[in-house]
């Protein structure tokens, strides 16, 4: 058979065999350059290192101006252990709470675009995009954390909480009135610390407003990726997510796992999750 023949067939699957191009970031605008990442001992590892690849991939592939803050009480690593199990990893924080806070407003460094991570994040401005995210530490003494959080929210850009990072957020008042969602297996515990947020059962994601919510752990890493759409272009977000060989859940609203761990019927007892 002549290699002609097969032109029609060829043709029909090129859309489907091309490979992706690069597009552009659709956001002409100033996009946020600053990024925070709150930690706190026994944090869910994926709920910080999702999101982080992520934006790690988003840095490299665009070689954007992009800058990290690892924020936490001290400077003394982080880890993700807690009780017998001495199984765990450690993050070692960039900057403290007292430091963002402090020197908040030094925007010296902003636009630069060639700062090296100092030991201070306010040397690379404002904060402008501050991640939270849960774990098994979320249910112990988080005082300084929620403090944190309720002091920082009129000065960010962008709140984004993973699994029952949400917790920390309704404690410190930020949710009040707002549309969110956290951890289902956690749900009458989670809703409980916030009866004056609309609890949404049924949600992989929830975004209202500058406020972006998930649901448990690997949910973070979509609520990631549904706010870069949000803020670079669905085509950034989609082009990153190739590059990372992963597959999206694209439907906010998609949630098999509120059936599963029947958050319907937590409702019925918990009416500030209804």
């Amino acid at each position: 058979m002549r290699v002609s023949s097969f032109a029609p067939l060829l043709a029909a699957l090129g859309p489907v065999l091309a490979i992706p191009t690069q597009p552009s970031i659709d956001n002409s605008t100033e996009y946020p350059k600053h990024y925070g990442m709150l930690v706190f001992p026994h944090f869910q590892a994926l709920d910080v290192f999702g999101p982080l690849d992520v934006l790690n991939t988003l840095a490299m592939v665009y070689k954007l101006p992009m800058q990290l803050s690892i924020i936490s009480a001290t400077l003394d690593p982080v880890s993700t252990g807690m009780g017998p199990s001495s199984f765990g990893e450690s993050i070692v924080p960039t900057s403290t709470f007292a430091q963002v806070q402090s020197e908040y407003g030094n925007a010296q460094a902003r636009d630069t675009g060639n700062v090296t991570v100092p030991g201070n994040s306010t040397d690379l401005g404002d904060v402008d995009v501050l991640f939270v995210p849960g774990g098994g530490g979320t249910r112990k003494d988080l005082t300084a954390e929620i403090d944190f959080v309720k002091n920082m929210f009129p000065k960010v850009k962008h709140v984004i909480s993973v699994c029952t990072g949400a917790t920390i957020l309704a404690r410190a008042g930020v949710l009040d009135g707002r549309n969110a969602t956290t951890n289902k297996k956690s749900w009458q515990w989670a809703t409980s610390t916030g009866p004056n947020v609309n609890w949404v059962p049924a949600a992989r994601w929830v975004e209202d407003g500058n406020l972006w919510s998930s649901s448990g752990i690997s949910a973070g890493i979509d609520v990631t990726y549904a706010w870069v759409a949000s803020v670079f272009g669905e085509g950034v977000a989609s082009y990153i997510a190739d590059v990372s060989e992963y597959e999206r859940w694209m439907d906010p609203h998609s949630d098999p796992f509120a059936d599963i761990w029947d958050v319907y019927a937590t409702n019925s007892t918990n009416p500030a999750s209804r």
